[in-house]
């Protein structure tokens, strides 16, 4: 298994700043890709930014390409998430996930408890 703890949530102001940080501990040896998703109220779960541990890729929604950042440190097992120039349609809930490849298919099935962004108007 692989537990994931996230931190670095809270409220900004539109134009702020805020950085998110994942914790990954267990079976880390089994992640090949580690990314945030973030849940609106009455929305669905979307992905933010996804990053392949192994060869450093990434991708972002089109809604965060060029204001958010993914990085990770695989000494450390965690990822970050720089985000800038933050707008009110950016708060929800963030989570943090993990996923796995075997054989010739992508499971995501690792979740964090999930962190809290308010973006204030």
């Amino acid at each position: 298994q692989v537990q994931l703890v996230e931190s670095g949530g809270g409220w900004v102001q539109a134009g702020g700043s805020l950085r998110l940080s994942c914790a990954a501990s267990g079976s880390i040896f089994r992640i090949d890709a580690m990314g945030w998703y973030r849940q609106a109220p009455g929305k669905q779960r979307e992905l933010v930014a996804r990053v392949f541990t192994s060869i450093g890729s990434t991708v972002y929604s089109d809604s965060v390409k060029g204001r958010f950042a993914i990085s990770r440190d695989n000494a450390k097992n965690t990822v970050d998430l720089q985000m800038n120039s933050l707008r009110p349609e950016d708060t929800a809930v963030y989570f943090c996930n993990a996923g796995t490849f075997r054989g010739s298919s992508w499971n995501y099935d690792f979740w964090g408890q999930g962190t809290q962004v308010t973006v204030s108007s």
